[in-house]
């Protein structure tokens, strides 16, 4: 089909479905139930930037940026970009190890319950197959459709599979090389490196700034007509009940092209006979049209609108780095259950090596993750947020980018969920002695308390509750630091 006919399709689909390509009637869209039941997704960063492994998955613009240590180490390690360029990279991402039911059955035993490979990122280099690029996993590379063997294991063993594309940034992510001798000039390769238009507001010193400029330069129409074809193709090709987009779609050249692509897919969805949502950033999609999403972020209170945090364990990287630095598993179940008492999900993010391995480091965190859920789950999956979110001293900054230090919880921090009647106080420390003041004794209107169990331990729960606090002693030892969560009948 060419792009075209897809365009025409498209038409034609959103002229025929429910939903139609306005935000009045998006917004009737509503967040899937099992996406709110599941709350614990992966996210997966692997391509090309795994074989360098080096500072972070944008090395494919530092390594054509002069001023970035990107430039130098690649110099020094393979040589100008006019000789070796980014494409030069392609052969040696080989995924000889890569195992769709290895990576599906890690994620199963972490509790995970969806999937979210990152189908294209900005490099332009596609890990599914796809008519529209011929760069892509499926032709060179691995020579593996990833995304097709991850959606088959998926299906095979019960979970959920969802796809991210980054690709609009790619309009002009690769433009340093523009501005000297590189290979991002040779035309023999401008269907990889993308149109890479640079201006000023495009220039590496204002990026960031600029770009987050809803009214700033936009996208020519013909890269979005190409986008909203590539797009539509992966949610036909693959189905995916969540589909993630990154930054810049909230760009005022988006906008009528996000109203079709979120038309197209629900009405797709409809279709199949899925609930589907896509997650989004910034500004690009009303409240009611799709999930807003907090990068490596959190809210400081309850959302009136569900949401999800995507985060990574790797602190300095989503891909692969060989020198990355990893959070604990302490500070990735906290942020969890901070999360989920905030009306959200997580979407949890791993970067595997090139060879397709996951690291022995977060291959830690996400079995440790799991051990913890087999026991506390019942708090976290299902549940729904309670009157508050919790109580203590420590809480999460608000925004974007606040999530490198593990916050400093005490024994006197919990975070509540609530599900049937039963409200989970997860004391973010453990403790012997529990004191939860928001559950005190009132003088008016007051719930009553009918018992409080420990979920993964047989002893009897003794508590008292007064004008001051719900206060419970434990008699038995505690196996580790990480959250104990108490489950309170309530009535």
């Amino acid at each position: 089909m060419t792009t075209a006919e897809y365009l025409e399709l498209i038409d034609k689909v959103n002229e025929n479905g429910r939903y139609k390509a306005d935000w009045a009637s998006l917004a009737h869209h509503k967040v899937p139930e099992w996406y709110m039941h599941d709350k614990l997704g992966v996210f997966i960063h692997w391509g090309i930037y795994s074989v360098p492994a080096y500072s972070n998955e944008w090395y494919s613009r530092g390594m054509y940026e002069r001023t970035a240590p990107e430039f130098d180490y690649h110099r020094k390690t393979y040589g100008d970009q006019n000789v070796f360029g980014y494409k030069d990279f392609i052969p040696m991402f080989k995924g000889e190890n890569f195992d769709a039911a290895e990576w599906v059955s890690l994620f199963k035993k972490a509790g995970v319950k969806y999937v979210m490979p990152v189908a294209e990122h900005h490099d332009g280099f596609a890990m599914y197959d796809t008519d529209f690029n011929r760069w892509n996993s499926t032709e060179m590379g691995p020579c593996r459709d990833v995304v097709g063997e991850i959606k088959s294991e998926c299906e095979k063993q019960g979970l959920t599979l969802c796809a991210s594309t980054h690709r609009a940034e790619h309009y002009f992510f690769m433009n340093p090389g523009r501005l000297y001798d590189s290979d991002i000039n040779d035309e023999r390769y401008a269907d990889f490196y993308g149109p890479a238009v640079y201006c000023d507001e495009f220039d590496s010193e204002i990026l960031h700034i600029t770009t987050a400029d809803t009214h700033s330069v936009g996208a020519s129409k013909e890269w979005l007509e190409d986008w909203l074809v590539r797009t539509c193709e992966l949610v036909d090709r693959y189905q995916p009940s969540v589909l993630y987009f990154d930054w810049w779609i909230h760009n005022h050249s988006f906008k009528l092209y996000l109203k079709k692509l979120a038309a197209y897919y629900y009405n797709r969805a409809e279709e199949w006979g899925k609930e589907v949502t896509i997650n989004y950033k910034h500004e690009a999609f009303p409240p009611t049209v799709a999930t807003f999403d907090v990068e490596r972020g959190a809210l400081t209170g309850i959302s009136p609108v569900y949401w999800q945090t995507d985060t990574a364990i790797g602190k300095c990287s989503w891909g692969y780095r060989a020198d990355n630095e990893y959070k604990s598993s302490r500070q990735v179940i906290c942020d969890l259950v901070d999360i989920v008492s905030k009306n959200g999900n997580l979407l949890i993010n791993i970067g595997p090596k090139s060879d397709g391995t996951i690291t022995d480091e977060e291959t830690k965190v996400l079995l440790d993750m799991g051990k913890w859920l087999e026991i506390n789950g019942e708090g976290i999956y299902g549940t729904t947020c309670w009157k508050r979110f919790g109580e203590g001293e420590v809480n999460a900054q608000e925004g974007f980018f606040k999530d490198g230090d593990e916050k400093a919880f005490t024994s006197g921090d919990f975070r509540f969920t609530y599900k049937n009647c039963y409200l989970y106080a997860f004391q973010m420390r453990p403790s012997k002695n529990v004191e939860i003041k928001t559950l005190k004794k009132l003088s008016s209107p007051d719930c009553i308390i009918e018992s409080v169990e420990l979920l993964g331990s047989d002893e009897k729960i003794d508590y008292v509750r007064d004008e001051a606090a719900l206060k419970i002693n434990i008699k038995g030892e505690f196996k580790n630091d990480l959250p104990i969560c108490f489950k309170i009948a309530i009535g």
